[in-house]
């Protein structure tokens, strides 16, 4: 299709830049060297890390993990604030579309989701069938990911200038 890329950056991050007719290039060697890129190591390893020591608590896997995605999704911010609003959107993006997904789900395989999915373990209401964990865990994985390639290509978004 005209105007979309294909590339290995992920749901959230090609949607973000197909929706917003942007672009990724090089960060600049000025942009590189601001004092904030210090947090660049924490910005990348932080949910990973802290996954570690909250996956032995004593409450569902969903919830550390949705906290440590936060917490990636704020230090990228911090690190690139670039990053705020893209990161926000591309969580509300990929949100949208595990909700399409869980949808389905509940519409092509009814009584799935109470089979399978452990809903004593979870807060125990559900939204059109859906657990609102699994909404949360798309919007912060979302959150997170959106800004992982720009972190890991030291690349950013800009317009697309169209012709």
């Amino acid at each position: 299709m005209a105007g979309f890329e294909v590339s290995p950056e992920g749901i959230g991050t090609v949607l973000y830049n197909a929706l917003t007719h942007r672009r990724f290039v090089p960060l600049t060697a000025a942009d590189k060297s601001r004092p904030l890129h210090r947090f660049h190591p924490l910005a990348l390893w932080s949910p990973f890390v802290l996954f570690v020591g909250l996956y032995f608590l004593p409450w569902n896997p969903i919830y550390p993990a949705m906290l440590c995605m936060a917490v990636g999704a704020i230090t990228a911010a911090t690190c690139r604030p670039d990053l705020k609003v893209k990161g926000l959107v591309g969580g509300a993006v990929f949100m949208a579309l595990y909700a399409i997904f869980m949808v389905g789900l509940v519409w092509f395989a009814p009584g799935y989701i109470p089979e399978v999915w452990n809903l004593a373990a979870l807060h125990g209401g559900l939204i059109g069938g859906i657990p609102p964990e699994e909404l949360l865990f798309g919007f912060s994985f979302g959150w997170y990911w959106t800004g992982v390639y720009e972190h890991f290509t030291w690349s950013k978004s800009v317009a697309r200038v169209t012709a």
